[in-house]
């Protein structure tokens, strides 16, 4: 059978507009501004960019597998994804827990959790790093002992105590990460807690292409291709 458009099945619009409507999502236009430009409803643009989310998060799915090796940094964070309607800097619908993990200059790995106990934590970072990584992390009591149960070093700063980089010894690129994701987050003015992980792995998405000096619009579209011939 032959597609029409390889970007979308069943895609109401023409290739050459879903090729600007990628272009676009890529270099992170608003939904706004992208229907101005294309003469499209701002619904209409906005299907789209969830569409393309909704890839992306397939997409970094099926690489969760993946294990990440040599020097690692681990931080773990809190989003407050949804505002108040009517009522400044205030949120609702309580914080959501995010575990980051990052391989120097190379990729980031985020996942949604319940709580940040070590637990829980621990188990993923079991899963997800190879044994002969080294470790940065900061004084977060979790992260007790991890040299003792697998990994050859383990390196920490107390930013309780205004330390925050020991030499090459820093979880500087993972918290870089995390700053990133709440500056993008905030020009959403909220996202609903049923789109918050799409949106975290757009993030993700971005800041892996940025690491790698990839091309973001040719990745989006090659992914794209990919998804259709899956589904």
């Amino acid at each position: 059978m032959t597609i029409k458009n390889p970007y979308r099945k069943n895609a109401k619009h023409s290739r050459q507009k879903t090729i600007k409507l990628i272009e676009y999502f890529c270099a992170d236009l608003t939904a706004t501004n992208t229907s101005k430009l294309l003469w499209l409803r701002r619904s209409t643009v906005n299907n789209w960019y969830n569409y393309f989310r909704e890839v992306i998060y397939w997409y970094s799915e099926n690489e969760k597998n993946e294990v990440l090796n040599w020097i690692i940094e681990m931080d773990e964070s809190y989003f407050w994804p949804t505002r108040v309607k009517w009522k400044r800097w205030r949120w609702a619908g309580g914080k959501i827990k995010v575990f980051g993990l990052l391989k120097r200059e190379w990729k980031v790995y985020t996942h949604i959790v319940d709580d940040v106990k070590a637990s829980t934590l621990l188990p993923i970072i079991r899963w997800k790093v190879g044994l002969g990584s080294t470790l940065n992390t900061d004084k977060f009591r979790p992260y007790d002992g991890l040299v003792d149960l697998w990994y050859k070093k383990h390196h920490r700063v107390n930013h309780w105590e205004n330390e925050f980089a020991r030499g090459k010894q820093h979880i500087n690129w993972i918290e870089s990460f995390r700053s990133y994701c709440k500056r993008r987050l905030a020009k959403f003015n909220g996202v609903s807690k049923e789109k918050f992980a799409l949106h975290l792995k757009e993030c993700e998405f971005r800041f892996n292409c940025w690491l790698n000096k990839e091309d973001i619009y040719t990745k989006c579209k090659k992914i794209l291709k990919e998804y259709v011939k899956n589904f």
